[in-house]
């Protein structure tokens, strides 16, 4: 689970997928699989969260990586660049942003 902290040297990269109602559920699964079979067991991964919203046209994925390095490695592996492309397929759009915590309330 990610523990959100602005004190943390973390990095936090916040993802939004563009889907249709009628995709979601099927990159809900390809998401799944990939944080299961192969991206939670990468150097440096430390937490992922999945959020979907009511209509069902976004898909938010907030996860934690020990260093900028390690998520980068991560995403140019053969096996993800080719999860990507299968991703790809399922949405109008993807984006991987790379965050700074600066502050958390709550």
């Amino acid at each position: 689970m990610p523990h959100i902290t602005a004190t943390t040297d973390h990095q936090t990269v916040i993802t939004t997928f563009e889907v249709t109602p009628g995709t979601c559920q099927d990159l809900m699964d390809l998401l799944t699989d990939a944080y299961r079979d192969f991206i939670s067991r990468q150097p440096g991964f430390i937490a992922a969260g999945l959020h979907v919203n009511d209509a069902q046209t976004r898909i938010a994925n907030y996860s934690q990586w020990r260093a900028r390095e390690d998520f980068q490695a991560m995403l140019r592996s053969d096996v993800m660049r080719a999860r990507n492309r299968e991703i790809s397929a399922l949405c109008k759009g993807f984006e991987p942003v790379m965050y700074d915590v600066v502050a958390t309330f709550g």
